[in-house]
């Protein structure tokens, strides 16, 4: 696989969506859960898509239950608590392993793309986040610690590319 754009994921309505429906659009892909310390940062993901959203930015929200079983509800139900709890308005997709043998191509190729701390792989925790430029490569990986709002510079600058 040559970009993002080579891939295919299940939304939260069960159908396959073509990430070639993103091209030419910035990414923020995040690994997402309902019961986690970090869950508030839907607030901030929300406020970023809003902000950005004419530019040509996207984010996409991929829950996860490998953390602490922190995303146990089925796709209609976290749906549910996303939207009544966060009003979000980015894209949700199908609960997906983003670790060990079943996790969605998808990530690893971005953990491939975008390493984290001290060349780890692995994605750590939940609200782990990946930058993709325009071209659908991987720009940056950032952990669960950093909060949306804090990237914003990152996200201008591949707007502007």
């Amino acid at each position: 696989m040559t970009n993002i754009y080579d891939f295919s994921v299940k939304n939260n309505k069960g159908e396959q969506i073509s990430l070639k429906n993103y091209e030419g659009k910035v990414l923020l892909i995040v690994n997402t859960a309902s019961a986690c310390g970090f869950t508030p940062q839907y607030d901030g993901l929300e406020k970023v898509y809003q902000e950005f959203k004419e530019q040509g930015f996207e984010v996409l929200a991929f829950p996860c239950n490998q953390f602490g079983n922190q995303e146990k509800g089925d796709d209609s139900e976290i749906k549910g608590f996303c939207d009544l709890n966060f009003n979000i308005n980015f894209d949700l997709f199908a609960k997906i392993d983003v670790n060990g043998p079943d996790a969605d191509p998808l990530f690893d190729y971005l953990t491939d793309e975008a390493k984290g701390l001290m060349g780890s792989k692995k994605v750590k925790w939940n609200f782990t986040k990946f930058l993709v430029g325009r071209d659908g490569k991987v720009s940056e990986r950032f952990s669960s610690m950093t909060k949306p709002e804090l990237m914003k510079y990152q996200i201008k600058k591949l707007l502007a590319q």
